[in-house]
Formats: structure tokens, sequence, C-alpha cells
């Protein structure tokens, strides 16, 4: 079975300053496997400052892993060149936070769709691109002659963020990065961008990394989930097991910080500390906040095998059997529980 993506080990360090050089570690060790034949929607989740948008970074190829390879196809990214270079861009589409910047307020819709269309050469005449355009919008929800001819300022949020993605749709993607699509969208209009994506998925064949803080959404789209911790894994496995029994203490607070609909039903209960400038460089990097810090967690707990789709790398948990950072996707289902 050929893989579409693998990150093998993968690290990113940014380093800054040239006498007193300080270096942060965004992302550690990372190793990931998303299948060709088996599109899927994964979420990569976690608060601000975890390395979520830089492994999205990592994975479009903008910045070069500081070690570890990310393998697209048999082919590392980096070494890419030419039309290979230009199939990978093509094939490995984003979709970003701000549905606002995307778009240049002095062009019509139009101009963004058409774009893409010119430089990938895919349509032999302006008929041909139009029904290209108008298939692309159909499949995300909207109208072509609602939106086609019309200036950004002149759409909703929802509307402009669903072109972002007809966008994508239009160079027919075999992988679609989702950094916070729906942090800036309305409420009433996160549903339908989420069905969106996940019509994507299914009927397009597309495999979707949803990276996100919001747990919500990630488990009303995703079918696994990797929580991410400055950089490091804190626990993965099937996105239905993981909010509703999370196992790592990072991952409990996450979901106790989920306000209920009810008033009479507490959130909150656990109290997450500041966030201490710095950390730790050493051990769990979550250790300096835990409630349940113990002496062993000076160093780096790997990740226990909870559950058959569950685990988390943390001490607590030291009676079961611990997995190598590259079986990691073998814990990642392409179906939730719920679909299974």
């Amino acid at each position: 079975m050929a893989n579409l993506l693998e990150l093998r080990h993968v690290s990113k360090t940014y380093s800054r300053g040239l006498i007193n050089a300080k270096s942060t570690v965004a992302l550690q060790d990372i190793s990931l496997t998303l299948k060709e034949d088996e599109p899927t929607i994964m979420t990569v989740a976690g608060e601000s400052g975890s390395g979520k948008t830089t492994l999205a970074m990592l994975l479009l190829g903008f910045i070069p892993p500081s070690t570890g390879q990310i393998i697209y196809r048999g082919r590392d990214i980096t070494t890419l060149k030419g039309e290979d270079r230009l199939a990978f861009r093509r094939e490995v589409q984003a979709v970003f936070q701000d549905p606002f910047a995307v778009f240049n307020p002095f062009y019509t819709v139009d101009h963004l769709l058409t774009v893409p269309i010119k430089q990938f050469k895919l349509a032999k005449s302006g008929a041909e691109a139009r029904a290209k355009m108008d298939e692309a919008l159909k499949a995300v929800g909207l109208r072509p002659e609602d939106v086609l001819g019309r200036f950004p300022h002149q759409l909703s949020g929802g509307q402009r963020q669903r072109i972002n993605v007809a966008r994508a749709l239009l160079l027919k993607p075999r992988l679609l990065i989702a950094d916070e699509p729906v942090s800036m969208v309305d409420a009433s209009l996160r549903a339908s961008i989420l069905e969106t994506l996940r019509n994507l998925q299914r009927d397009h064949g597309v495999s979707i990394i949803y990276i996100t803080h919001d747990l919500t959404t990630a488990y009303h789209i995703a079918k696994s989930i990797i929580v991410l911790y400055r950089g490091g894994i804190m626990e993965a496995g099937d996105v239905d097991q993981v909010i509703k029994s999370p196992q790592h203490p990072y991952t409990r607070l996450l979901v106790d910080s989920i306000p209920w609909p009810t008033l009479d039903q507490r959130w909150g209960s656990d109290t997450i500390k500041a966030r201490e400038a710095g950390g730790s460089s050493v051990g769990c990097p979550f250790r300096t906040r835990c409630p349940m810090a113990m002496e062993q967690c000076k160093t780096q707990p790997p990740l226990y095998q909870i559950k058959p789709k569950q685990a988390a790398a943390c001490y607590l948990h030291a009676e079961h059997s611990s997995i190598a950072a590259e079986r990691l996707s073998d814990l990642l289902p392409v179906k939730s529980e719920l679909e299974a």
C-alpha cells in the first residue's frame, strides 16, 4: 500500500541571536504516515505555541525541517525541482485562518480562481476555465452567479472561506492543510464550512490535516487526533476516545476548558497554570504546568499505548507498553469509532 505522506522523525528548531544564540524547539521528533488510498481527516490540536502552524509550514514545504525527512509519494520534498515541485504545489494545498488575507480587494473573485487555472494550465479555453470554476464553487455549496464578478468586501466571511476551499479544489489536491479554517468565521457558518471539508474527503478523496485549538470542531470533523504541546506529542488516537476519555493531564485540561451549554454544569474545574517563560528544556514539556507532575517527569516519557487506538506520553501510564515514534500512525484510524 503506497504512502501519500510520511514524516520521519521530523524536528524543527529556531535559533536567534549571533553571539549568545538561543534555540527554541518548535517541533520534536514527529513521525506520521498517511496512506494514498485511505483519505482521512486528522486533527492536530493544541494551544498557541504548541507547534501546529510550524507543522503546517513544514508540510507545505515553506520551511525545511532541522532534522528528519518529509516524504511525499516517495520523494523528499526538500529535493523536489522543476515539474516534480510544481506537481507537489498543485497536489498539496492549504486553507488558512484568515479568509480576508487571501483576497486582493482590487480584484474580483474571478481573479483568485483564474490565477491557479492559468498557472497550472488546467484549461485550454475561457469556457473550460469557467466550467471548472463553476464546478468547484458548486462543490463547496456556492452558486457561481452569486459570487463571480463580485469584490471581496461584497461577500461574507463564510463565502470568502468557502471560495478559498474552492480555489484549492480546482487543483484536484491529494492533501489539504487546513490551518484554523473556521476560527475567524461566525459560529453560524462554521458548520457549513466543516461540512464542506468533510465532503471533500468523502466525495473527492482528499486527505485533510485539520489544525485547530478548538476541540469541539475537531471532534465533529476528524477521524483521529494528535495533541501537541511545545512541539511534542502529548496524546494521540481515535478522536472519539481521546476527547471523551483523555488520558494525558494536558488533554484533560484542554477538554475541561470547553464551556458546557448548561449553566448548572461546571467547566474549568481544573486550573491550567500560567505558562512559565522559557519553560523546561528537558523532560516532559508540560511538567512545569502539570498538576500531577512527578520526579520522573524530569526525563522525557515515551508514548504509552493505553488502548488499541489511543496513546499518551505520560508516566501515569507506565504500566502499559511504550511504542516507537514511527508506529504512531498505527493508532490513528482513517475512520472514527462512530463510523467503524
